[in-house]
């Protein structure tokens, strides 16, 4: 059921912890049932973007990385942030450059989707990225990545076995596997 009409209240927002990448804000608040409350918000100083460089044989190319706040290490979707300053068309094409040194000619916005929208207001953008050129990966100072090329058939069995599990990974793969036959022309 739809309920247009915001069911809280919020009586103050306070800045409990900032970096060069979020905020965490304090709510105080009355819930919907009418009663105080506290909610936490962290705020994303950027959108996610996610890209999916698909080849003409239909393979996709993903990147591996130890992922801290989990300790374990993931394959994902090329991805990373666009600022408020910058498009993000203009950050999926340079975090695909320096991820994989792979560019693209062709590119599509599938989607767009809210990570965890329960604690966080970060959106994300996903593309898709085809009539690549493979080039040389530009790492930054803080990603030690490998890269990887599978069918995207492979990449959706990934999934659904629960070895890719990043949101905007399995969002954008699922997509795409559904919409792979449109999408071929």
């Amino acid at each position: 059921m739809d309920d247009p009409k915001q069911s809280w209240q919020t009586l103050s927002i306070e800045n409990v912890y900032e970096n060069a990448w979020i905020r965490v804000e304090k709510h105080r608040v009355i819930n919907p049932s009418g009663h105080p409350g506290i909610y936490g918000k962290v705020c994303f100083k950027s959108r996610a973007v996610g890209i999916l460089p698909l080849d003409e044989r239909q393979n996709l190319y993903l990147v591996g990385q130890h992922r801290y706040t989990l300790g374990e290490y993931s394959w994902e979707l090329p991805m990373g942030g666009a600022s408020s300053e910058e498009s993000a068309l203009g950050a999926a094409k340079r975090e695909l450059k320096e991820e994989t040194g792979i560019t693209a000619n062709q590119w599509t916005e599938l989607m767009s989707l809210h990570t965890s929208n329960s604690v966080t207001d970060e959106i994300g953008i996903v593309y898709l990225a085809r009539e690549l050129q493979i080039g040389e990966p530009q790492f930054e100072e803080t990603e030690v990545l490998a890269l990887r090329k599978l069918s995207l058939e492979e990449a959706y069995e990934w999934v659904m076995q629960g070895r890719i599990t990043d949101a905007i990974s399995v969002a954008g793969i699922l997509r795409l596997w559904i919409e792979r036959d449109r999408l071929r022309g």
